[in-house]
């Protein structure tokens, strides 16, 4: 292990073991998949991402070898762990350089997002010479003066090639293309069994995987409008999910995307009719459902029971303020006799 460590260090890398690992040492061959935590931190100790607080979850990072991860550096020291086994490799320039654009992909996942959302068509090293931001201000720092970095990794587990699903991201286009299919009936099994957020992951999953084939499509061309299809139907799927848990503005960005490309789309004018009904905008929310009336007739007992679902909370909105309201100004009759005398002198008036 010391020899290792020298050896490291030698190439700009230095590694410190906070906890030995067991067993024996894989040979880690390509197409091994290894789970780990990380944490990384410039060297005054300052954490940039910690993957057991991003997203408000602890998600451990989940990585093909051998697939040309942008980081490379964390293949390499990867490779020099046991199961189990907590290290800090400390970093030089050379190793983090494209670290900012990982950072950015691995929050982009974390909140739900394309991982390659903001991110330029050019490659990795012009994107760090540019001054495009990245949307966070310690990454544009670190991309404006880039520097050594600490990276903390806990090596969970170590899959051989063949015993996994490879994730989406490591397929080929055609794996891809395969794939999708698949991933939307195990979403919609998850959701037939009331697993909404298992369900909404899936889906997500799907969009994120054909969107990167898209990106590959120039827009409007027949390859882009192909996957395009494919994408809203995954999209409705998905935003249904987030009706269920409450993401209203999320569902209302997705369906008037779906619906400045496809203006007869009568789910996206359904759900978005929802949403709107949720946040209390009831003059675009009563819109929608007139035109999913208009489109699809057959809709209009569905659209009638929305319709007054949305009528007896904005009531029972209006009672419950007046009723606040009315409290709040109300005149008290067991007031002491001193208030008495004092408001006889002062006109008064009423706010009934």
């Amino acid at each position: 292990m010391e020899e290792l460590a020298t050896k490291l260090l030698a190439e700009g890398i230095q590694k410190k073991v906070i906890s030995p690992g067991k067993g024996d040492l894989s040979t880690f061959p390509d197409g091994t998949k290894v789970i780990f935590h990380y944490r990384s931190s410039l060297c005054d100790g300052t954490v940039l991402d910690d993957s057991r607080t991003m997203g408000g979850r602890s998600k451990p990072m989940e990585l093909i070898l051998g697939k040309k991860f942008k980081l490379a550096v964390w293949e390499r020291v990867i490779a020099t762990m046991r199961e189990g086994e907590v290290a800090d490799f400390t970093c030089d320039v050379k190793h983090t350089a494209l670290y900012p654009l990982v950072s950015q992909s691995l929050r982009n996942i974390s909140a739900g997002k394309d991982p390659l959302e903001g991110q330029r068509h050019c490659c990795g090293i012009a994107q760090i010479h540019s001054h495009h931001s990245l949307g966070h201000c310690d990454l544009d720092k670190l991309q404006a003066n880039p520097q050594p970095l600490v990276f903390t990794l806990e090596l969970m587990e170590v899959l051989t090639p063949g015993s996994f699903r490879l994730d989406i991201w490591a397929m080929t286009d055609d794996e891809k293309l395969e794939v999708v299919p698949q991933i939307h009936v195990e979403g919609n099994a998850l959701y037939k069994k009331g697993d909404v957020k298992e369900a909404a992951e899936k889906y997500h999953n799907a969009i994120a995987c054909l969107k990167n084939l898209q990106m590959k499509e120039r827009p409007g061309d027949e390859g882009w409008i192909k996957l395009d299809l494919m994408i809203t139907p995954l999209m409705l799927n998905y935003c249904q999910c987030q009706l269920i848990q409450g993401q209203y503005y999320e569902v209302l960005d997705h369906c008037s995307s779906i619906l400045s490309k496809y203006e007869d789309n009568v789910k996206a004018y359904f759900k978005r009719a929802k949403a709107h009904a949720a946040v209390w905008n009831e003059t675009e929310a009563r819109a929608d459902f007139a035109k999913v009336v208009e489109l699809d007739p057959s809709l209009g007992p569905s659209v009638a029971k929305e319709l007054r679902a949305m009528e007896e909370r904005i009531r029972s909105k209006e009672k419950e303020e007046k009723g606040r309201y009315k409290s709040l100004f109300s005149y008290d009759s067991n007031a002491p006799a001193t208030a008495t005398t004092v408001s006889s002198r002062v006109p008064s008036r009423s706010f009934s």
